[in-house]
């Protein structure tokens, strides 16, 4: 994808792969297309887009800085200019081409919930959005219910007096899609897409990542101990005296530090291998004879499968450990801070506050809350995306954008092509399988053909909490349904409305929203190097993923399965080791390096995309191509420009070392000056020399796909 920070790290675990860290609202989980949701009673009236606040992002040659130079710093000649007149807002953390469309999509989001929220005669998807945002807007009744939505869970809590009850606990509170330790979903299987199986894998912590609890790093220390005052803050709102909720702060710390010692870290969990290890039921239970799996697939009603991945084993085997070790009053504290600490945004504004207090300003310094309507649209898009989805398609995404679409991704996939089988360093066997994979990718566009149905769901207008806490083990129970059957190649892990794209390994796909169909990747009446440099060079980072260090790893099936040549493998990585020294070089806030090895998918697709994109622009143009020179500025240049252009974004200080630290997307500025760096055709375009700083020399400039 092109970009990861705030997805959930369930299907971060995935083979999937999205373009941009854009913060999207969190995905309900994905399940098997079912037939189509009732469909609206008529076509919904057209919204008027001329009246939404937020202007699109184009390109402009009024942008570009004349006192930089383009061969020095080409982000700075592009984006300087934008970036020093468009701070992050006070209720965002990052604001550029991805938050414009975002923020474009809410304001198209809000218009349509309002109208089907006022409706008395709505029904099928435009009920169910429409209630659930009213209830989400309610905030009399929300301030009235108080901690009233949790009471059964959190007199369950009270009642546990054994490590016993705490196992059960755990078995009921995941059937209901509430998983405080560890993450459980239905994927392909790696090593058999065709079919799905169940996976786990390490949960636990509130802190962005396991050194964040270790390490002695100064942002560190500092979330650490804002983390202690948020858990007793929780505690506190919840009715505990302050003594009470520090002891219990103390002990949910030294849980979570714990589990963290026992976590596999991030830059590890891009290897596949990691995320996949097939084990028997037999085997989990002897793993962790504390917590039996046998008993969990039975507590949450999924048939007893021959085999599951339960990756991580070290941090199941401290788990285990700790189910005896940890006095059962500990436990009681830490699921109870994170029952409540989980529900805290759709309950009372004093809980949402502190929510707010510490995820978003205390850890990524984002300086005031969203506005209210912007955090119900959050809470509807992740708890039933797609029924929204359904309507926004119907609002604003026209036939002919599909229909061009589709057009340029053949144009695209025609260069790689070509690019492959032109490839010196790869020899004839390997070029083969991946010619083979190359034919086999699937384009998924705008929106799925069929729609989700929301059977068995439905919202009470005076009842947020309830609602989320339904929804959610609403989709818990339907990705559940998936497990043990074959795999629906129709299921989207993504919203019509998200603007992002992703590559699915397991089924060899690339997913384009219609939310991200929209300037600067995608504008009907801009010039053809505009589109190549800004859509067409998505497309092909997202079949470049198919390709990458992890993705090469999979088969044109989608299988988890070697198809190189061990010299083919050999030279792959000393090419792509080079483009890990790149990124290890480019130094960030605080003197903070980007991390090459944790960022290197991200950096292979963009290297590769913008390549063949350009390839495919030249192609499109033809011999004999006159070149319209808009604005004094070449096509050449106008497809780096637009590159750089979609890379346009600033952050807060906070929010840039979250994702140093955690995220696989560099930050955006080096993305902007990553790729165009090792193309002859960028020096070429703008008369950079041998010795500037966006040309590489010949020994470290990487050449892969």
């Amino acid at each position: 994808m092109l970009d990861l920070a705030r997805k959930p790290l369930a299907l971060a675990l995935a083979a999937v792969l999205p373009l941009c860290a854009c913060q999207p609202a969190p995905q309900e989980a994905a399940a098997p297309a079912t037939p189509p949701a009732a469909a609206p009673k008529a076509a919904p009236a057209p919204l008027d887009l001329s009246k939404l606040k937020t202007a699109e992002i184009h390109f402009a040659a009024s942008d570009l800085d004349a006192l930089v130079a383009a061969c020095t710093d080409f982000n700075g000649y592009v984006n300087g200019k934008w970036l020093s007149a468009n701070p992050v807002p006070s209720d965002r953390t990052t604001w550029g081409s991805f938050e414009t469309l975002a923020e474009r999509s809410l304001e198209v989001q809000r218009a349509l919930v309002e109208r089907a929220g006022a409706d008395a005669k709505a029904a099928g998807v435009e009920k169910l959005v429409g209630d659930l945002y009213a209830s989400g807007m309610d905030e009399a009744g929300i301030e009235a219910a108080g901690l009233t939505p949790l009471k059964a869970s959190l007199d369950r809590l009270a009642a546990l007096g054994t490590t016993q009850d705490v196992t059960q606990y755990l078995r009921d509170a995941a059937a209901a899609g509430r998983m405080p330790l560890f993450y459980f979903y239905g994927d392909a299987d790696y090593r058999d897409s065709a079919n799905v199986i169940a996976y786990v894998g390490q949960g636990g912590l509130s802190l962005p990542e396991r050194a964040y609890y270790l390490e002695d790093r100064e942002d560190y220390v500092k979330a650490r101990a804002a983390l202690r005052e948020h858990v007793a803050a929780v505690f506190t709102l919840a009715g505990d005296a302050a003594e009470a909720a520090a002891s219990q702060a103390d002990a949910v710390i030294a849980i979570e530090t714990r589990l963290a010692k026992a976590s596999t870290a991030r830059v590890e969990l891009r290897d596949p291998a990691k995320r996949y290890v097939p084990t028997s039921l037999a085997d989990a239970d002897a793993l962790t004879p504390n917590f039996s799996w046998t008993a969990f697939f039975d507590g949450i009603g999924v048939a007893r499968p021959a085999m599951f991945s339960l990756a991580m084993p070290d941090f199941f085997r401290e788990l285990n450990t700790m189910l005896t070790e940890v006095p059962v009053a500990d436990w009681k504290s830490y699921l109870r801070y994170h029952e409540i600490d989980g529900a805290s945004p759709f309950l009372s504004a004093a809980f949402a506050q502190e929510n707010f207090k510490f995820y978003n300003q205390a850890l990524r310094g984002q300086a005031e809350q969203a506005p209210r309507w912007k955090r119900v649209l959050d809470a509807t898009n992740g708890s039933v995306g797609e029924a929204l989805g359904q309507l926004y398609v119907a609002a604003v995404f026209p036939p002919e954008s599909k229909s061009r679409m589709e057009a340029m991704v053949g144009q695209l996939s025609q260069a790689l092509k070509q690019r492959i089988e032109n490839l010196a360093w790869m020899g004839d066997a390997t070029k083969k399988k991946a010619l083979e994979k190359w034919a086999s990718f699937t384009p998924k566009i705008g929106y799925p053909n069929q729609w989700r149905d929301w059977s068995g769901l439905s919202f009470d207008r005076k009842d947020f909490a309830g609602n989320m806490l339904a929804a959610q083990a609403f989709n818990a129970r339907y990705n559940f349904a998936k497990i043990g059957k074959p795999v629906n190649k129709g299921d989207w892990y993504m919203t019509p409305q998200t603007v992002n794209a992703y590559y699915n390994a397991t089924q060899n796909e690339i997913v384009f929203p219609a939310g991200i169909l929209q300037p600067p990747f995608f504008d009907p009446k801009a010039d053809d190097a505009l589109n190549f440099g800004g859509i067409v060079a998505v497309i092909g980072h997202e079949m470049i993923h198919g390709y990458d260090d992890q993705g090469s790893k999979f088969d044109a099936q989608g299988n988890f399965n070697n198809w190189w040549t061990d010299a083919d493998r050999t030279g792959f990585e000393a090419r792509t080791g080079k483009l890990v020294q790149q990124f290890d070089n480019y130094v960030s806030i605080d003197g903070i390096h980007v991390n090459g090895t944790l960022t290197l998918g991200e950096n292979i697709a963009d290297l590769g995309g913008l390549s063949t994109a350009f390839d495919a622009m030249k192609a499109a143009q033809g011999e004999g191509f006159t070149d319209p020179m808009i604005d004094g500025l070449s096509q050449d240049q106008r497809f780096f420009m637009n590159w750089a252009t979609v890379w346009r974004r600033n952050f807060k200080d906070a929010e840039l070392k979250v994702r140093l630290n955690t995220d696989s997307h560099a930050p955006a500025p080096f993305r902007a000056i990553g790729a165009p760096s090792n193309m002859d055709n960028f020096a070429k375009a703008f008369g950079c020399k041998a010795g500037d700083a966006m040309v590489r020399p010949e020994d470290v400039k990487v050449v892969i796909w």
